[in-house]
C-alpha cells in the first residue's frame, strides 16, 4: 500500500461545460491517496474557487488543501474525495451571488443548478463516492462562502455539509431571511441533521464580524431545524487565504470525522 499520504490530484477537465450558464471551467478532484486500493465509496465535498485551492501560482495565496489533505490522513482521516470548481474570473461575483442586488444580477441559483444537475450525477457516476446528502458537502470563503450558505439552507435535500469562511453577507439581507425559515425536512416528512462550520475573522472589515453575528443568531432562532453548527472566530483573523488555509483542516475534522 503507498506510504505517500498527499491526494491523488486529477484534473477532471480543463474546460468542463456548464450549460447552465454557458461557460467552461477547470474541474478537478483530489482524491485518498489509496483512492486506487481500496473500494470504498467516500464522502465528498464540493469546494469553490479553485485557482486558489492548492495552485502554487494563485496570485492571492491558496488554501493548500492538498498538504492538509496528506496530513489528515497520515493521522488516519483520508477518507475524503474533494471536488474543486474553478471560479469564472470576471464572471465569479455574479456567479457566486444567490440574489438580484445593486451591484449585479445574481446568477447563483443557476451554478448551484450546474453542481447539482450536471457535476454532481458526473462524481457520483464516475468516482466512488458516497451519493446521498448527509455525505456531500459545499464550501467556500468570502463569495464562494455565500454561495455555499445559499446551496445548504436552500438545497438541504443534496448538501448537507457547509465550511463557510468568512462569507459576504454584506450584499444581501434575504440569505438571513433563509436562515430564519431554514427547515431541513425530506420528502417523507422527516427532518434531518444539516452540519454548518461558520467562520470569521475579526479584523475583515467593520461590518463583516457583526454580520456574521446577525446572520448566526438568526439561524439559530429557530431551535426546530436541527443544525449541528459549529462557530470558529480569529480575532486578528483578515480576509485572506492564509487565514483560510489554517481553518481548512479544522473545518474538515469538524464536518466529517468528529461527528
Amino acid at each position: 500500500m503507498s506510504t505517500d499520504y498527499q491526494p491523488i490530484i486529477k484534473i477532471i477537465e480543463e474546460d468542463y461545460e456548464i450549460p447552465q450558464l454557458k461557460r467552461r471551467r477547470r474541474i478537478a478532484a483530489l482524491l485518498p491517496y489509496n483512492y486506487e486500493e481500496t473500494a470504498r465509496k467516500y464522502p465528498v465535498l464540493y469546494l469553490h474557487d479553485g485557482q486558489n485551492l492548492f495552485d502554487e501560482s494563485s496570485p492571492y495565496g491558496n488554501w493548500a488543501i492538498d498538504r492538509s489533505l496528506g496530513e489528515l490522513a497520515r493521522q488516519g482521516m483520508s477518507d475524503i474525495v474533494v471536488i474543486s470548481v474553478d471560479h469564472g474570473g470576471e464572471d465569479r461575483i455574479n456567479e457566486y451571488m444567490p440574489f438580484n442586488t445593486k451591484y449585479g444580477k445574481g446568477q447563483g441559483k443557476q451554478y448551484i443548478e450546474f453542481l447539482m444537475e450536471t457535476l454532481k450525477p458526473y462524481v457520483d457516476k464516475n468516482y466512488r463516492v458516497q451519493t446521498d446528502a448527509e455525505n456531500t458537502g459545499i464550501g467556500g470563503s468570502s463569495m464562494g462562502g455565500l454561495i455555499s450558505l445559499y446551496a445548504g439552507l436552500t438545497y438541504p435535500q443534496t448538501f448537507r455539509k457547509m465550511m463557510v469562511f468568512s462569507p459576504s453577507l454584506w450584499l444581501s439581507r434575504k440569505i438571513n431571511q433563509l436562515a430564519k425559515n431554514f427547515n431541513p425536512v425530506d420528502e417523507a416528512g422527516d427532518r434531518n441533521t444539516s452540519h454548518l462550520y461558520l467562520y470569521a475573522g475579526g479584523k475583515e472589515s467593520l461590518a463583516h464580524l457583526p454580520n456574521v453575528m446577525r446572520f448566526s443568531a438568526d439561524l439559530l432562532s429557530n431551535k426546530d431545524n436541527g443544525l449541528r453548527f459549529k462557530f470558529s472566530h480569529n480575532p486578528d483573523g483578515v480576509h485572506h487565504e492564509s487565514n483560510w488555509r489554517e481553518e481548512f483542516p479544522i473545518a474538515l475534522k469538524w464536518l466529517y470525522f468528529e461527528q
